[in-house]
């Protein structure tokens, strides 16, 4: 019962009235209203047993006075809650003055009833049955009934209550729209439990119990969705594209539309008879925009099942049916950007389903990091057209009788001589700051490389310049020799810069001793720290500061290709540089 079906109020009695006064209230209201529904509520106050729920779905604690004036105010359609009224309230009280008020709003959007539905949840959270029961009888000394000493009949009464609640929030989000309603209860649920992290109001969990059953239908269809675009994209994968007209077809030898012979196309024209990624995109984007529609529906069951610390299964199904797809359209297709539109949608709507977050973001790390593999082996691919522009570049360099210096596929020209780019197998490069007395005086810039046979650089003074020229030496050179070096490492070869030796699994070092021969020691790559000082690349062991080594960027070779590899491997973690190559 909410408060106007109340016997109390029926009979504009009090807690503190006794049974004379409540019969002759009863006579009273029989002229005015129902005589059967007077009869029956005055049968309720007056038997101890039965007035106990009456008392509970009251306004325990509150004087009559108050009482009043808070059932005039309900007995009209209302807008936001008082917040002076709440304050004056014990928890049950305020748990029915909200549960009628929220049937009574004048009217209904996922704001309001959000407000409503909130402080109602923690209202009969706060509920304590001894408190409770001791004011009861309290009011029960004063109008002469026995007091109550059986605490689990207010318990069992509060359980009532709570069904009651459970009723007055669920009418409260029927009178919302689809729309409307998924938003209240998103609302309310993240606000409760802190966005999952903490255990929110029991009233929460039963109102989200509630709205999953209701949902249950509109999920399962869109998880049928789901299941049935998965199905398509795999099905559309194992389709043949003509490289020539564009034509879809199941695999054979020749184009249904065209006539052209693929496996011919395909080897005198390059042609790729896979499906392209702009017949695959619209279905991804469907797949995408049809996941997402699904996790607004389950993003409050999420929240809530995170909060109670339980796995949401069809999160994980959906998660995993996804999830494999973006796997295949990499492992099988080579779709690296497709299946990274994916798995970060799937990082961003299974953000709260905890198992299934940790399992997307080690998949997220791992495509991007794919991907950035992938960039530098298509670096070292110097043919492609986009390669060849990247690294071309032509400028003078000199006031006077300036020299032409051009880098491209070709190779680089420089004081009349031209260097393949395949034949040069040492790069370097810093910057040398000059002052006088203190007081800069600009800075030069250095740039060599060469082979054995021969060594040529460049002296600059225009910033600008020198970075647009490492930039494409880089692109040219360094990238070829980097990979050149990881090959060599995971073939058991051996480097020697200045002192120390690199191998695959780590590096030795040579310790200084004053006397006797120095001391050469190995170490891992886990056991080494990396750093730059002035001019120079340092690397040095983390538990002993006096095995170390300095190499120069401007006096030695390939120390900017040692550092890029090195920094790497630590960011990545590994225990051989060559693991930089993948599998």
């Amino acid at each position: 019962m909410d408060l106007f079906q109340n016997p109390f109020h029926i009979l504009s009695a009090t807690p503190r009235d006794n049974r004379g006064k409540i019969s002759d209230l009863a006579d009273e209201r029989r002229l005015l209203l129902n005589s059967s529904g007077c009869t029956q509520a005055c049968s309720v106050l007056t038997n101890p047993g039965k007035r106990l729920s009456a008392e509970i779905s009251w306004l325990p604690e509150l004087s009559p006075k108050n009482a009043e004036k808070i059932v005039t105010w309900l007995s009209k359609p209302v807008q936001a809650i008082p917040s002076s009224t709440l304050d004056s309230l014990s928890p049950m009280a305020r748990a029915n003055f909200l549960a009628s008020g929220l049937q009574k709003l004048a009217r209904y959007n996922s704001n309001n009833v959000a407000q409503w539905v909130l402080p109602l949840a923690w209202a009969f959270e706060e509920t304590d049955p001894e408190e409770l029961c001791a004011v009861i009888n309290e009011e029960r000394i004063v109008s002469g009934f026995p007091e109550v000493t059986d605490l689990s009949a207010v318990e069992a009464e509060i359980q009532e209550r709570r069904s009651h609640y459970k009723q007055a929030i669920k009418s409260a989000l029927d009178n919302l729209s689809a729309k409307e309603l998924v938003e209240a209860v998103t609302v309310v649920v993240k606000s409760a439990t802190d966005d999952g992290e903490s255990q929110g109001p029991i009233l929460i969990d039963d109102m989200v119990d509630s709205y999953e059953v209701e949902a249950q239908g509109f999920l399962e269809k869109e998880e049928g969705n789901i299941t049935a675009l998965v199905d398509r994209i795999r099905k559309t994968l194992d389709l043949h594209q003509c490289p020539k007209c564009g034509h879809i077809q199941p695999e054979q030898d020749e184009c249904l539309k065209c006539g052209i012979i693929f496996h011919k196309y395909i080897k005198l024209e390059g042609g790729d008879t896979g499906i392209s990624d702009d017949v695959l995109s619209p279905l991804i984007s469907q797949l995408i925009q049809v996941v997402k529609n699904w996790d607004t529906v389950a993003q409050p069951i999420q929240v809530s099942t995170k909060s109670r610390g339980l796995n949401h299964e069809a999160s994980r199904r959906i998660a995993a049916l996804v999830r494999g797809l973006a796997m295949h359209l990499f492992n099988e297709h080579s779709k690296l950007n497709l299946s990274q539109q994916l798995t970060n949608m799937l990082q961003e709507v299974f953000a709260e389903v905890g198992e299934v977050a940790e399992l997307i973001t080690e998949d997220t790390i791992a495509l991007n990091e794919i991907a950035q593999r992938v960039c530098l082996i298509e670096d070292a691919k110097n043919q492609t057209e986009e390669w060849r522009r990247e690294i071309t570049y032509e400028t003078n360099v000199g006031f006077l009788k300036p020299d032409k210096l051009r880098i491209s596929p070709e190779g680089i020209e420089w004081k009349g001589r031209r260097w393949d780019l395949d034949s040069i197998t040492g790069i370097r490069w810093g910057g040398t700051r000059h002052s006088v007395n203190g007081i800069p005086t600009g800075a030069t810039y250095n740039i060599g490389f060469g082979n054995s046979s021969g060594y040529s650089s460049i002296r600059l003074k225009k910033q600008k310049i020198y970075s647009n020229v490492i930039d494409r030496l880089w692109r040219a050179v360094g990238v070829r020799i980097l990979t050149d070096l990881l090959k060599d490492l995971c073939e058991g070869k051996q480097y020697r810069f200045g002192t120390a030796i690199i191998s695959d699994y780590g590096m030795e070092l040579e310790k200084f001793r004053w006397i006797g021969d120095n001391e050469r020691v190995f170490c891992r790559w886990d056991e080494l720290v990396i750093w730059s000082g002035a001019g120079v690349f340092c690397i040095g062991k983390k538990e002993d500061k006096k095995l170390s080594a300095n190499f120069s960027y401007q006096d030695e070779d390939n120390i900017h290709v040692l550092e890029a590899a090195i920094r790497m491997l630590l960011k990545r973690g590994g225990d051989r540089l060559s693991s930089l190559l993948g599998d």
